[in-house]
């Protein structure tokens, strides 16, 4: 039995999102409890009219703050120490939770789980790993926000625990490792990442090279890794090109009736599209190198969404990723 902490109240829409997700996954999997974190008035009342209410598998721990999304990371770690993120990831520290999933403030959701849980041997700053759709398949993309200037031996940590993400989590024994760059010329590149590079080389993971941006989407590597400020804009720049394209399209179709009709008829392919591009079947990015399991929910994602970063935190608890990262790095890193 799998028990996850969730944190009810953060993010942009709160009850109205987390609690329908956290039902839809306990009618889908009998194997995993959530204990559900927040103003216990509010929950209560949310599930009031739901059979879900009666059942072992869920309970709620008060907590009567909540971090908001325009509080800075200090501030929700010093003065809200009895929010729903923290009381969240306490859980996670007294092993009375398998792993943490919340909505709320990035900032302050890396600063107060680095403090409670910590950072494994070896390891000196954690990084948020997420699944990008691309052509055939998915890649994973590390750090993507949480560390805006990372030295070499830190992008080799990145590899590290990426790669040992996908194996746990994919069964991928052997991942292609890439370093995003502006070339994939071993003269292109800032001093850092030629460094990262040659310590990639003399590593024994599955170092491809460097590659490309359009390698995220377009390419074939399992794991791209780069520090957080290149992988945020990545990101984002990639999220507001998938919404443009997305809208374009349905204004296009929108403005006639001969288009209109042509919208009807190319409907099977426009939602086969929209379902592979959908960003919500990609929510849920791991806060690697904690000792313990954090998953971050997009702070803007529907129950959709906050369901599938749900199973993401059910994916790696059930996986026992992190003591499988914190025992692999204590002989690999002796390599580095």
């Amino acid at each position: 039995m799998v028990t996850l902490s969730v944190d009810m109240m953060s993010g942009d829409h709160g009850l109205g999102v987390t609690m329908p997700a956290v039902l839809d996954v306990l009618q889908h999997h009998q194997d995993v409890k959530l204990i559900l974190v927040g103003d216990e008035s509010e929950i209560t009342e949310y599930l009031k009219d739901s059979s879900a209410a009666n059942t072992e598998r869920l309970s709620i721990h008060h907590a009567s703050e909540v971090v908001e999304m325009t509080d800075s990371p200090a501030n929700a770690l010093r003065q809200k120490k009895d929010s729903s993120m923290r009381v969240a990831i306490n859980l996670v520290k007294s092993d009375e939770s398998d792993a943490c999933v919340s909505a709320g403030n990035t900032g302050a959701l890396m600063a107060t789980a680095r403090f409670v849980l910590k950072t494994i041997s070896g390891i000196d700053r954690p990084a948020i790993c997420a699944r990008l759709p691309r052509e055939n398949g998915c890649t994973y993309m590390l750090d993507l926000g949480a560390n805006i200037d990372s030295p070499p031996a830190i992008l080799y940590q990145f590899g590290l625990m990426g790669s040992l993400l996908l194996k746990c989590l994919d069964g991928n024994e052997f991942p292609s490792v890439g370093l995003l760059n502006i070339g994939v010329e071993e003269i292109k590149g800032n001093t850092t990442i030629k460094d990262a590079s040659d310590m990639f080389k003399k590593s024994p993971l599955n170092y491809i090279g460097f590659v490309e941006a359009d390698d995220i989407y377009m390419g074939d590597t399992d794991l791209i890794v780069c520090d957080g400020f290149v992988g945020n804009v990545a990101l984002k720049t990639s999220e507001g090109i998938a919404q443009m394209f997305m809208g374009a399209t349905k204004k296009e179709f929108s403005r006639n009736i001969l288009t209109k009709g042509a919208g009807l008829l190319a409907r099977p392919v426009l939602n086969a599209i929209k379902n592979r591009l959908d960003h919500r079947r990609y929510n849920g990015a791991s806060f690697l190198g904690l000792r313990g399991t954090v998953v971050k929910s997009h702070g803007n994602t529907d129950a959709v969404g906050f369901r599938y970063a749900i199973e993401v935190a059910i994916e790696e608890a059930r996986s026992n990723l992190v003591n499988q990262i914190e025992n692999a790095l204590s002989s690999t890193l002796s390599l580095a």
